[in-house]
């Protein structure tokens, strides 16, 4: 197998080990994932991070038949896989001792830290790990990916799982929010070791429809941040251009048709469109509930910025959009969907039909 041997050639893998790698991995070379099916490598997963996405995903692995092990900070989530009969552990440390693989889905770059490093982390028993493998699919920066990465290569296994001697990280982030994440159709950004990347595929593909491999430990993170500025920056200009619309007397209605035919479509305006009305199931059809909270994205601009900073790029909508979600949060807004700066930084109309006052020149809807 050429990737065995590529692994051999850089000193990674001895030739028996690179041939443990070749009958672990020819299963999933040479036919399709199956859930009825699970690897020996795969079958015991622990879960840190039971929010939003992270209920979802760990729920659609325990669905596709994986002994899961669950731990969060929050007694309340705990309970909803506790009372299905699902183990619960107090810390992270004791989630590794009884699993093969790790999933994190944390808020933070500091909370991934804690909960890898920290008193009672994943890495406390450093010397002889149980998981094989640590699949990190927060949202934070490039280079803490990197340093955890080059860490937890630096432990031991307890047990060889037809691997080398160290435990391996990827990082991967997803793309498409809660909805996609309760329908398990998430998409996932991979950096890491590419045979660990297809080892793990059949537990991507329980939780998403999916995997793209960015490259080495800290590209699927990368590749995170430019998507989720390039989404920030496009939902600014779609609800920039709605406001202008409104003020001139044309319809957000009409204007998404126009948007959604022609040169301006986007997933801001044909999937997630931020004028009320307009859309149904998205969050400005619910006073911006749910969704993606406007402090993740400035969270995530804030990352974008700093990692610009690093090599010296200039990112002058980045700075600003990051400056128009601080304001957001500022005023309040925080835990409501990015999506309601159309509502609350642009004073967008809450409903889409509207017309030209022509006795008092104000917008006024049409009732």
């Amino acid at each position: 197998m050429a990737i065995a041997s590529r692994l051999r050639a850089r000193g990674v893998l001895s030739r028996c080990e690179s041939s443990n790698l070749r009958s672990l991995l020819w299963p999933f070379l040479n036919r399709g994932f199956s859930s009825s099916s699970i690897p020996f490598h795969l079958e015991r997963v622990g879960f840190i991070g039971l929010g939003n996405m992270g209920f979802h995903m760990a729920s659609n692995l325990i669905t596709a038949g994986y002994k899961i092990t669950v731990h969060d900070i929050n007694y309340d989530a705990l309970k909803k896989f506790s009372d299905k009969g699902i183990p619960t552990k107090e810390t992270p440390c004791e989630v590794a001792e009884s699993s093969d693989v790790i999933i994190t889905m944390l808020p933070s770059s500091s909370n991934v830290l804690d909960v890898y490093t920290g008193q009672n982390g994943l890495l406390h028993c450093r010397s002889h790990l149980s998981p094989w493998l640590f699949i990190d699919s927060s949202t934070i920066d490039p280079q803490t990916s990197r340093i955890l990465s080059t860490n937890i290569s630096k432990c031991l296994l307890k047990e060889k799982k037809g691997f080398a001697d160290n435990p391996l990280m990827l990082d991967a982030p997803v793309s498409g929010g809660v909805p996609a994440a309760e329908a398990g159709t998430l998409t996932f950004m991979v950096g890491g070791l590419e045979e660990a990347y297809l080892a793990a595929k059949p537990l991507f593909l329980s939780m998403g429809k999916q995997t793209i491999y960015c490259g080495s430990s800290g590209n699927g993170a990368a590749a995170k941040i430019c998507n989720n500025l390039a989404m920030a920056v496009s939902m600014l200009g779609v609800s920039e251009a709605f406001v202008l619309g409104q003020h001139l007397g044309i319809t957000a209605s009409t204007l998404t048709k126009i948007f959604n035919s022609s040169s301006a479509r986007c997933w801001s305006s044909d999937s997630y469109n931020p004028v009320p009305g307009v859309m149904e199931g998205v969050p400005s059809s619910r006073n911006y509930d749910g969704g993606f909270a406007s402090k993740l994205m400035a969270k995530d601009l804030t990352l974008a910025m700093t990692s610009a900073g690093e090599i010296g790029l200039k990112c002058p909508l980045t700075s600003e959009a990051r400056d128009i979600y601080m304001e957001l949060c500022a005023k309040g807004y925080d835990s409501k969907d990015f999506s309601c700066v159309f509502r609350h930084f642009y004073s967008g109309i809450n409903r889409y039909e509207l017309h030209n006052s022509y006795l008092t020149g104000e917008i006024k809807l049409m009732m």
